[in-house]
């Protein structure tokens, strides 16, 4: 049990941003989104590592976290600017691991990818108090540190989420363009976690099984969406001229 007391949580609101009609910002390229996947990979070890370090019993050093996982101490702050992120973001992900891994194992038998992600959903909206506590802790931390100088567009937290959802939406690889596959990763990742779940508590009011099914639904739409902007096979548009 993990019991962390979570100093008053800061919330924070972004108003709508005006977008001219007509714009639509390209995908990524491929090279960028490499780029992407390999910060994610590198963030991974050294949560991984801390993680390993932690299931020890004991309190790592930067200096343990960065041998253990192979990278300097400067990578190590590069990707975390505080040291209690990381090890917060460590004991999240340690907590959540197991749920989220048992909903995508029985996932794997299924080639539904709404099943899937509703699977998903749902494993990430069973917190407990501890767990939301430490969720809310992170979340400030994130929020209050500003981003490491040289780190744009490097993602400062989140990767697992990010994995959890591509793997859940795996059969549909093949059926969605880059764009559309980056777009929907993305968009699932707005409506499930810790600021989907704040959210629900916080501005909306709900329990926790309203907020769950509220993130289903709001899953769904956006697959749904999703398909609806993907062209039918060629073969398919024959036949139903034929």
């Amino acid at each position: 049990m993990i019991a962390l007391e979570c100093s008053n949580c800061i919330t924070v609101y972004f108003d709508r941003m005006p977008v001219k009609p007509g714009h639509r910002r390209r995908p990524p390229s491929r090279g960028v989104t490499e780029r992407v996947a390999q910060k994610r990979r590198t963030r991974k070890v050294i949560v991984d590592a801390a993680a390993a370090l932690l299931a020890l019993g004991k309190t790592p050093t930067v200096t343990e976290v960065a041998a253990a996982a192979d990278v300097s101490r400067r990578t190590v702050f590069l990707y975390f600017p505080t040291f209690d992120q990381l090890l917060l973001d460590a004991t999240a992900g340690a907590l959540s691991e197991a749920p989220v891994q048992a909903a995508l194992d029985g996932a794997h038998r299924s080639d539904d990818a709404p099943a899937r992600v509703e699977r998903l959903v749902r494993a990430l909206n069973h917190v407990t108090p501890d767990r939301e506590r430490l969720g809310r802790s992170l979340i400030r931390l994130t929020v209050e540190k500003p981003a490491t100088p040289g780190a744009t567009n490097m993602p400062r937290r989140g990767y697992r989420r990010i994995e959890w959802i591509e793997s859940a939406l795996a059969p549909w690889r093949g059926r969605l363009t880059a764009g559309q596959w980056h777009r929907l990763v993305c968009a699932l990742a707005m409506v499930v976690g810790w600021e989907a779940l704040i959210v629900q508590r916080d501005v909306c009011g709900l329990s926790a099984a309203e907020g769950e099914e509220l993130s289903v639904w709001a899953a769904r739409a956006l697959m749904r969406a999703t398909l609806g902007q993907t062209p039918e096979p060629r073969r398919a548009r024959r036949a139903a001229r034929r």
